[in-house]
């Protein structure tokens, strides 16, 4: 497995002809106090599988905190086929909306997906406490 790339947004739709429309992506968030709370955002993520790599598989993405203890846990499965495989690896594209989320304090959040015994970090996400913000 290879993750292609990975973001947070505010949306992200998948297209029929395999894009992806993605719209505000962001890399850190502020909040005039803790914990506090993000009404949406959404993880998008693709990842390439290797030829050996088909069928079902189950899949986890963390968000851990500064103290990389888990917020948030989401568990999925994914099909891998080979559609396409004959022109390019085969690949999953995941756009999964995260509402009403609750950080418990300022500091380095972290996705982490994990599939099987293999964990891999997705992207890092900044929470600032800054008495102005709204």
């Amino acid at each position: 497995m290879k993750v292609l790339y990975s973001v947070i947004a505010e949306n992200a739709t998948l297209r029929h002809d395999g894009r992806m429309d993605v719209h505000g992506i962001f890399h850190e968030l502020y909040a005039p106090g803790f914990p506090a709370q993000q009404d949406r955002l959404t993880l998008v993520t693709t990842i390439e599988w290797n030829p050996d790599e088909r069928g079902a598989i189950d899949f986890s993405v963390n968000l851990l905190d500064p103290a990389r203890s888990p917020v948030l846990t989401i568990n999925a499965q994914t099909e891998v086929a080979d559609e396409y495989a004959v022109h390019r690896p085969a690949r999953t594209q995941m756009a999964i909306p995260i509402d009403n989320l609750v950080f418990p304090g300022p500091g380095t959040y972290e996705f982490e997906l994990t599939v099987g015994e293999v964990k891999q970090a997705l992207l890092h996400l900044y929470l600032v406490q800054d008495a102005h913000a709204h």
